[in-house]
């Protein structure tokens, strides 16, 4: 009787025989999808009925939880604009010191010229007073 033999394993060098097959990426890659695609894929999965979602997620290589995901998004995006108040967004309190600080600027700037005025017109009623003490003395009959 023959013994039976164990295959010995052979060491197989790579040579230019061995090639990588083009359908394998070396590195997996994950997908990215932009907002119009997700919004465009969105509205033409629910225009469509049972057979026709399933062929578009074939199609566009996708899962229904991309689907559920995309949706949430889309709706979370949408409650927070609703929700956004109208108008310029709140200042930040840099911003807020520096419009109070030009305010007070402004007011003191306001006073400061309404104090100009003041002693201007009080220089004007000096010298006027001064004038009618000045004729009104040279001016005074004698007894």
């Amino acid at each position: 009787m023959e013994a039976m033999i164990a295959p010995v394993p052979v060491s197989v060098q790579a040579g230019p025989m061995d090639v990588p097959d083009p359908q394998v990426p070396e590195r997996a890659t994950r997908r990215t999808y932009t907002a119009k695609y997700k919004r465009d894929v969105l509205a033409e999965y629910d225009a469509c009925d049972r057979a026709g979602k399933g062929a578009l997620l074939r199609r566009e290589g996708l899962y229904t939880s991309l689907i559920t995901a995309w949706r949430e998004q889309r709706d979370r995006g949408a409650l927070e604009a609703l929700a956004r108040p109208a108008g310029a967004p709140p200042a930040s309190a840099v911003e807020k010191e520096a419009a109070r600080l030009r305010r007070e600027n402004a007011r003191l700037s306001a006073d400061l010229e309404k104090a100009r005025q003041v002693i201007e017109i009080q220089g004007k009623l000096s010298a006027l007073l001064e004038q009618f003490s000045t004729d009104s003395s040279t001016n005074k009959p004698e007894r």
